[in-house]
């Protein structure tokens, strides 16, 4: 059984985030969330937490990079920072 088969989307819980010179935080995600499944159409910067910061030496995501799942604690956001160019951050939150 992959990793893909231990999750389900949480409907209704999408959220999109700008992606700028500033660091931006999503909305912190459900109760029922564990893990997220994130896309972007620029290549920028992530941190994780309750009330993160992102900066440009915070892990790079890059647009030409598949959809990545990562885990997350119910509650917590993620914070985005540009690399070079404005865009989108996409996360599916995802539950067990």
């Amino acid at each position: 059984m992959g990793i893909l088969q231990r999750f389900r989307s949480v409907e209704g819980n999408d959220q999109k985030v700008a992606v700028g010179a500033a660091s931006a935080a999503s909305a912190a995600v459900g109760a029922q969330t564990y893990a997220v499944l994130l896309s972007t159409s620029t290549n920028c910067h992530i941190a994780f937490g309750t009330a993160p910061t992102a900066t440009t030496t915070n892990w790079l995501l890059k647009a030409t990079d598949p959809g990545l799942i990562l885990g997350i604690a119910p509650g917590e956001k993620i914070a985005v920072i540009q690399d070079t160019a404005g865009g989108s951050l996409y996360i599916m939150e995802l539950t067990q």
